[in-house]
């Protein structure tokens, strides 16, 4: 059995001296004879020429295991009715990698049986190549013999996620969720990062935020090289963004969800090809209690002591209870309401919403905090407090304001 894998450049030790030295320019010239190095680039370890590897060498997680198996007639008979068969061991299962499980005829004296077999690491830990050859003898006795290789998979790759909820007041839409991605390179080789998106769930839209737009071109924020070095890691960023469908029913997109997962590509060596995908990621939603207040629309910049709107979102997250509403206005040391406290917004229905428009005017320049709302559920006599609900800028009215 011989595992194929990808040539490798020849690497040799370069053995230099100073001119003033015994040997002179010998050894120089000795390194400019040599066929296997770089023409001008003598004194570099690695040459032009490529060559078979001389072990067994790594295998990650994720690439591809080739494997070349021959069966060779060492006596001087013609056996029958030879079965060669190639499994792979793991911590889990036992695979059948041949290619075919048909018994061969017959074998001549010198001749061979040869098989190429091909499996996508997808475990890490020990693996068992189990190479199982029977035949029966011109005597008509059948035998039997077994061969094992075995070989560690290792991990190539240390990723990492973080989520940020963020909420978008002034959207339609329900919260935004950042995803980021660190992604460790922890072989001892470089890699080309081909591909790293992510696969969001039914639930959400995603975009990718690893690009930038330079004279109308998308450039990666990586630069033009997608190297990656050993122990070197790279960030990715995404947005995810529920699906109308689902942002507009609040009871839904709650406690434990699934996000998406990772598709990562990647190539080392000569283009040898590596593709892992994480498991489901899954985020804790944000709880929002019984009722929702969130800003659809509100200026950046008013007058001071001039009348403004804004529009606010009101959400039942409840799935089974209908609530009856009293809105509350309390005025602060800036911020003052204008309209009627107390008022009756009616009933509210499970996983529904309404929409109200506000008008409010400031007292004091700055930078100031929209407070002061409540809401009263008059079922269970329960309140719901709402404070630093958005920040608005307050200039003085001689100063005009842009829309």
């Amino acid at each position: 059995m011989m595992r194929l894998t990808k040539p490798t450049l020849f690497t040799n030790i370069p053995v230099t001296c100073e001119e003033k030295d015994l040997p002179g320019d010998l050894f120089n010239q000795l390194m400019r004879d040599d066929p296997s190095t770089v023409n001008g680039a003598e004194i570099l370890m690695l040459g032009e020429m490529l060559t078979l590897p001389q072990n067994f060498g790594n295998i990650f997680l994720g690439e591809t295991f080739s494997s070349y198996i021959s069966v060779h007639n060492d006596s001087n008979q013609v056996v029958k009715d030879i079965l060669v068969k190639a499994d792979l061991q793991t911590s889990s299962q036992r695979l059948n990698l041949s290619a075919s499980n048909a018994a061969v005829a017959e074998l001549k004296p010198d001749c061979c049986i040869d098989d190429v077999i091909h499996h996508e690491v997808k475990e890490i830990g020990t693996h068992i190549l189990v190479c199982a050859v029977s035949y029966t003898t011109q005597g008509g006795e059948k035998m039997y013999f077994r061969k094992f290789f075995k070989f560690q998979v290792l991990k190539p790759l240390d990723v990492k996620t973080k989520f940020y909820n963020a909420e978008s007041d002034l959207s339609s839409v329900t919260d935004e969720v950042f995803l980021e991605a660190q992604i460790q390179n922890i072989t001892t080789s470089p890699m080309f990062m081909e591909k790293v998106s992510l696969e969001p769930s039914i639930m959400y839209n995603v975009a990718e935020l690893n690009s930038v737009n330079q004279a109308g071109e998308c450039v990666t924020t990586f630069g033009s090289r997608a190297y990656l070095q050993p122990m070197d890691t790279r960030q990715y960023l995404y947005c995810l963004k529920p699906k109308k469908e689902f942002a507009e029913k609040a009871g839904i997109i709650k406690g434990v969800t699934v996000i998406g997962k990772l598709d990562i590509v990647w190539k080392t060596n000569l283009g040898e090809r590596g593709r892992l995908q994480t498991s489901q990621l899954q985020r804790m939603a944000p709880g929002y209690g019984d009722v929702r207040l969130s800003l659809e629309a509100i200026p950046d910049t008013v007058n001071l002591e001039e009348p403004f709107h804004i529009t606010c979102k009101i959400t039942n997250c409840s799935s089974e209870r209908t609530m009856d509403l009293v809105l509350e206005m309390c005025n602060t040391s800036s911020i003052h309401w204008c309209g009627i406290s107390g008022r009756q917004l009616g009933k509210l229905h499970p996983s529904s919403s309404l929409c109200l428009a506000l008008t409010l005017l400031s007292s004091v320049q700055g930078l100031q905090s929209v407070s002061g709302l409540r809401l009263t559920d008059t079922f269970l006599k329960r309140t719901y407090e709402y404070d630093d609900i958005a920040q608005v800028c307050v200039v003085s009215s001689a100063i005009k304001v842009e829309s």
